[in-house]
């Protein structure tokens, strides 16, 4: 499957329906927001501690909201144990710059 790239945080596949996320996470913040670009990654802040497992899941549980899928099509494809992490999401008809105005407000 050939990738396509858009940006460096994030591309699509050659269906233009999977988006693929490089994702920087800073676990225990205040609040979950999106941050900006932190190196060839995005960087996001979670409000939820990185124990055992609790931070992955607010972060698919985050990007199945502001996304508008279903919490089944956001996979986290490498990285559970690390800030940074690959997120596949399936079944896009949006692009990643929801994640950027998110960022906005």
């Amino acid at each position: 499957m050939e990738i396509a790239s858009s940006d460096e945080w994030y591309r699509r596949d050659d269906t233009g329906k999977r988006l693929i996320l490089t994702l920087h996470i800073q676990p225990g913040a205040r609040r979950t927001e999106v941050v900006g670009p932190h190196g060839d990654a995005l960087k996001i802040k979670l409000a939820a501690p990185p124990v055992e497992g609790a931070a992955n899941a607010a972060l698919l549980a985050f990007l199945a909201g502001v996304f508008g899928v279903p919490q089944r099509q956001v996979i986290l494809r490498q990285g559970a144990r690390s800030r940074r992490k690959i997120i596949e999401i399936e079944g896009m008809t949006c692009g990643a710059d929801m994640l950027l105005k998110q960022a906005a407000s």
